[in-house]
């Protein structure tokens, strides 16, 4: 009790001689230090997507203050069989796929950092690359041939230089080493020209191993496993040499290339050759080619993408664009024709929000990474990037585009729960898009998310503060008087007991306690 007297009696005379110097420097002091929480709190979140003080709340502080626990799961029963399964669509969507449209390291990823000074591409995109070139280039039998054991550790180098110093050993080795060849056109080669001549080297050394190993194929399997992989070699060979034909103007050859290709190994459909040939025949502006393309791979059994979605809406865009009016349409109504174009671009919209952004210039583009995620960003740029020369060439689609595009948010209120043509929207893509895409560019998010509740919170506390600091330093006495006004009201219950205690103490004593 005494403590308790004492430090009460020294609060009330503390408070009673401050000055307003003080509360300047106090006012002045919190809004500084609740402005640069609010500009932390700001970062983080748009950086991860989350507010810091949440995280660290749920992270650490929940579990010392006694969290919910969680119990374990009783075995043979869920209470949430719908939940889960909605958890598995969204995880096998967020599956990333290999860009069928990816850029050639050496001639195009690498010049523009030596322009830019900026790296196109993130550490986890080489990193699935890596992975993808040693499931698509090696196997068990490569110890057999002292050119693929070398470049089954060169797939797995780090350092760009020391893959392209193996490649050349290889050649060494063996100077029919298809696998060396792809690696120096994707890499080493600083021009499309250039990355042409390796994989030409790289299809002539291909075709003789892949027809020795048709003759070995029935023996055991390991060589099955090795004709597999020179079939992959040599798929990957062919298209990346349309790819060359095509960015270097002999489109036709090109589109010539991908059929020859698509005939030829028919299983392979899983590589999305058909979206080489789409871009290809768009260019060459065959659109009866391209309905045909649509007809064999746009059907409800296949997996969808932007480029199959965005070009069907293409084409019913492009019968109707060139003279759709919004005033005109709002007056007689839409007709048949143009209410098929607004439902392929609702369509599409749906599959993957992010596009129109790209397409109507709202937001910029940037190099495409070489791997996507199906309806995220990613796919939205790597669309977009080869695929807005074909909406601009057709006149009026743009428009119409811009003129429809948000009417399908009004159809699906809730993306992340219900979908009206496809799955539920998967809430796992921003994360895998932040993975993907270059650190300078704004990932777009869909659906928006709401600001965190700290956010509101630290911004209405470095306006308060902020306020209270210049409204006490224009008018300082004025202040002091509210501030011992509002400090006299939440100590009046003290003040109370001081008046009781001082009413039963001798006047004395309660002097020299005062003078203490």
């Amino acid at each position: 009790c005494g403590w308790g007297f004492f430090s009460l009696l020294y609060l009330t005379v503390f408070l009673s001689t401050l000055t307003p110097k003080f509360y300047v420097a106090l006012t002045g002091t919190s809004s500084l230090i609740s402005g640069l929480i609010f500009i932390f709190e700001w970062w983080y979140f748009q950086k991860y997507g989350t507010s810091f003080i949440e995280q660290v709340s749920v992270s650490h502080l929940r579990p010392l203050i006694g969290g919910v626990e969680n119990s374990p799961p009783v075995p043979g029963f869920s209470a949430n069989n719908g939940e889960n399964e909605t958890n598995r669509q969204s995880l096998s969507e967020c599956k990333v796929w290999r860009n069928p449209l990816n850029l050639f390291r050496g001639a195009e990823y690498s010049r523009y950092t030596w322009v830019t000074g900026k790296e196109p591409l993130t550490y986890y995109d080489m990193n699935l690359s890596a992975q993808d070139h040693q499931t698509f280039f090696t196997c068990d039998t490569d110890s057999l041939r002292p050119s693929d054991t070398v470049m089954q550790k060169a797939w797995r180098e780090r350092n760009p230089q020391a893959r392209i110093k193996a490649a050349y050993q290889a050649l060494e080795l063996d100077n029919d080493c298809a696998t060396a060849y792809v690696l120096l056109a994707e890499e080493e080669a600083t021009t499309i020209i250039h990355a042409e001549k390796y994989f030409k080297q790289a299809l002539k050394a291909g075709e003789t191993v892949y027809r020795k190993s048709q003759h070995c194929h029935p023996q055991n399997s390991q060589h099955e496993a090795q004709l597999r992989r020179d079939t992959n070699v040599l798929v990957y060979v062919k298209r990346r040499l349309a790819m060359c034909a095509r960015k270097l103007g002999r489109i036709k050859e090109a589109v010539k290339m991908m059929r020859d290709l698509m005939k030829e190994f028919p299983l392979l459909s899983m590589l999305n050759i058909h979206e080489n040939l789409l871009e290809a025949l768009l260019e060459l502006q065959a659109y009866a080619d391209v309905q045909a393309v649509l007809a064999k791979y746009d059907d409800i059994s296949l997996p969808k993408s932007a480029a199959i979605c965005y070009t069907a809406a293409l084409l019913k865009a492009r019968a109707v664009s060139d003279r759709f009016s919004p005033e005109a349409a709002s007056r007689r109504g839409l007709s048949t024709a143009e209410i098929n174009a607004v439902e392929a671009i609702h369509r599409a919209v749906e599959f993957n929000p992010h596009v129109p952004k790209y397409l109507l210039e709202m937001k910029s583009l940037i190099l495409p990474p070489e791997h996507i995620l199906k309806r995220g960003d990613s796919e939205a740029v790597a669309y977009a990037f080869f695929h807005l020369q074909h909406w601009k060439r057709i006149e009026g689609a743009l428009n119409l585009l811009h003129c429809t595009w948000e009417g399908t948010f009004r159809m699906i209120p809730y993306p992340l729960e219900k979908g009206h043509l496809f799955y539920p929207y998967p809430s796992c893509t921003e994360t895998a898009d932040r993975e993907l895409l270059p650190t300078f560019h704004d990932v777009s998010v869909y659906p928006q998310k709401e600001l965190p509740f700290f956010i509101h919170f630290t911004a209405g506390l470095c306006s308060f503060s902020a306020m209270l600091a210049v409204l006490t330093h224009q008018f300082p006495e004025l202040m002091v008087i509210f501030a011992k006004a509002f400090f006299g009201m939440l100590l009046s219950p003290f003040n109370f007991i001081m008046e009781k205690i001082k009413r039963f103490m001798p006047s004395s004593l309660w002097h020299q306690l005062t003078q203490i």
